[in-house]
C-alpha cells in the first residue's frame, strides 16, 4: 500500500459515499486508476466493506458504556459461545475478546444508566460463564485518523527518503 491508497483510504473514511470522480480529483489521479485502485484495495481484503456509521443519540440511545467482563477460570469452554450470544443482545454495538486482566469488553449504547444496570444484571450477571464486570461510561468517542498505520513507519520512511 502505497501513499496514495492511504490517501484514498482517509477519504474513504471520512465519506465512504464520495463518487469515483471526487475522490480522484482529489487524489489527483485518472477516474480509471481510482477506480483500479478502490478494487484493487477490496479484492485485497484492506477494505472489507462499507457501511453506515450511527448516531446512537439520535436513535434515543444517548448513554454509551464499555463493560469490562471476566470468564470464571471454569467456564473457559463457554467464551465462544458467550462472545456470540452478546453480539445478539441489544444495545450490544461491539464485542472485543480481550488478551489480559479481562476476557472482553463490550460496547453498549443504550437509553439511561438504568438500561445499563438492567443489561448488566440481565445479560451479565445471571451468566453462568461470568464472574466479573466492570463498566465505564463514555464520554466521548474520537476516531483514530489512520487505524491502519503502523507505529514508526514516518520514520522509517523518512531513513528511506533520499537525501539531498
Amino acid at each position: 500500500m502505497d501513499s496514495t491508497d492511504a490517501h484514498l483510504l482517509r477519504l474513504l473514511v471520512e465519506d465512504s459515499r464520495r463518487t469515483n470522480a471526487s475522490l480522484a480529483a482529489e487524489l489527483g489521479i485518472a477516474q480509471s486508476t481510482c477506480l483500479a485502485r478502490l478494487n484493487a484495495l477490496k479484492q485485497r481484503g484492506i477494505i472489507r466493506r462499507f457501511t453506515v456509521d450511527v448516531e446512537p443519540a439520535s436513535l434515543g440511545s444517548a448513554l454509551q458504556a464499555l463493560i469490562f467482563v471476566r470468564i470464571r477460570p471454569g467456564a473457559r469452554h463457554l467464551m465462544a459461545d458467550f462472545g456470540h450470544s452478546m453480539r445478539q443482545a441489544p444495545g450490544v454495538a461491539q464485542v472485543f475478546f480481550l488478551g489480559g486482566d479481562e476476557d472482553f469488553v463490550l460496547h453498549v449504547s443504550l437509553r439511561d444508566a438504568q438500561d445499563v444496570r438492567d443489561f448488566v444484571v440481565e445479560h451479565l450477571s445471571a451468566h453462568p460463564a461470568v464472574t466479573n464486570t466492570r463498566t465505564s461510561l463514555v464520554f466521548e468517542h474520537l476516531r483514530g485518523s489512520e487505524p491502519w498505520a503502523r507505529p514508526g513507519a514516518v520514520r522509517a520512511a523518512a531513513r528511506e527518503a533520499p537525501r539531498a
